[in-house]
């Protein structure tokens, strides 16, 4: 009755479920032969890992799912912790232990430090709550990799307690906390003619700021960013309906636009000209990793993008708002705010003499498009 009181109800595409009928292997692929029914199952090559799930072949979704999923996350499989522990490597270092995070077997490339790998894996799996760099302090918790007669590996282990394992937050903490993570990104032209790439990681090689990273930094810079959490995502865009819809980009301040980048909703035909420079990808492509590339359009949305100009300003405003008095104490807080840290006499000099000649907007749209504001060092 509530039902039928509700006027233009909203429709939606949707999916009726039902149980999946029974699988058959078609004898020479013809669908009025069939053979033995084929039951779920993990994958046989992963011979650590029984792939026997034992559901019959007319069991429930719900149980595949679940048996499914418990098989995914086997201790003794040796895929899950290590693809997920170098996904979390390459989102730091912006290159996997494995450079190809959505191929682990005979097409993909070999791991550079195989058992470093296996090591954050296994710590990945077996976290007995107390992560460090010293694997002796672990007095509690029995890690180990074992490698097997055929040559596979699986990781093992026998906890202490089950609270810390699977911890994607610790996982990033162990990382951030090693000496690879926290070196200079200082050039050495000797470890460079060896490694030029920087595969063996002898330096922190400079990054940049993902697309999103950078839209939300301009925004904390100018003191707009909307830190409100959950709810429905912010559309940037407005919507036009001529037989169908379209759909115009658009570029308001208000406290939903100017919520994190990920609570945006993504639409192919309005696209956001700023985050497509700078290599945001395609929400419907999977994307195991991004490109990042240089090119002249990512400088030119930069310094002319409508969104670029309003944060420079409004970040000039907060600037005048907020600091002492002068120029030089503008300028020194300015720097601390996007930089961490207070410009040298050179900079301070240079920069005092920009905001007296063009305004202290003109310093603040400088920095916003500077390479250390741009890039992770």
């Amino acid at each position: 009755r509530e039902i039928d009181r509700l006027k233009d109800i909203p429709q939606a595409y949707a999916v009726t479920s039902k149980q999946p009928e029974p699988t058959y292997v078609l004898i020479r692929g013809d669908l009025e032969m069939k053979g033995d029914k084929v039951t779920a199952g993990g994958l046989s090559a992963i011979r650590s890992c029984s792939p026997e799930l034992g559901v019959s072949a007319d069991s429930p979704e719900a149980g595949r799912r679940l048996k499914l999923a418990e098989w995914i996350v086997n201790p003794r499989n040796p895929l899950t912790a290590r693809v997920m522990a170098n996904r979390v490597w390459q989102y730091h270092f912006g290159r996997g232990i494995v450079g190809t995070p959505n191929d682990f077997g005979f097409n993909g490339e070999r791991p550079t430090h195989p058992r470093l790998l296996d090591w954050l894996a296994a710590k990945f799996v077996a976290d007995d709550g107390r992560w460090t760099m010293d694997d002796r302090k672990h007095k509690s918790a029995s890690l180990a990799v074992n490698q097997s007669t055929d040559g596979q590996s699986s990781i093992v282990h026998r906890p202490s307690s089950p609270s810390g394992a699977w911890t994607i937050k610790r996982l990033h903490r162990l990382i951030m906390l090693s000496n690879t993570y926290r070196q200079s990104s200082q050039f050495n032209a000797r470890a460079a003619a060896i490694d030029a790439d920087n595969r063996y990681l002898w330096r922190f090689g400079p990054k940049r700021l993902e697309a999103e990273a950078v839209r939300d930094s301009m925004l904390a810079m100018s003191g707009r960013l909307n830190l409100e959490m959950f709810g429905p995502s912010f559309r940037p865009f407005t919507v036009s309906n001529f037989n169908s819809d379209f759909y115009t980009l658009a570029d308001t301040d208000t406290p939903a636009f100017n919520r994190r980048s990920i609570y945006r909703i993504g639409v192919q035909s309005a696209r956001n000209p700023l985050l497509e420079s700078l290599d945001c990808p395609d929400p419907s492509t999977k994307t195991p990793k991004r490109t990042s590339t240089v090119t002249p359009l990512q400088a030119l949305e930069l310094m002319n993008n409508s969104f670029v100009i309003r944060q420079s300003r409004q970040f000039a405003e907060r600037v005048l708002k907020e600091s002492q008095s002068g120029v030089n104490g503008q300028v020194s807080y300015a720097y601390r705010l996007a930089y961490g840290r207070s410009p040298n006499r050179i900079e301070l000099k240079r920069s005092a003499r920009l905001v007296h000649d063009h305004g202290l907007g003109a310093l603040c749209w400088a920095i916003l498009n500077s390479t250390e504001f741009l890039f992770v060092n």
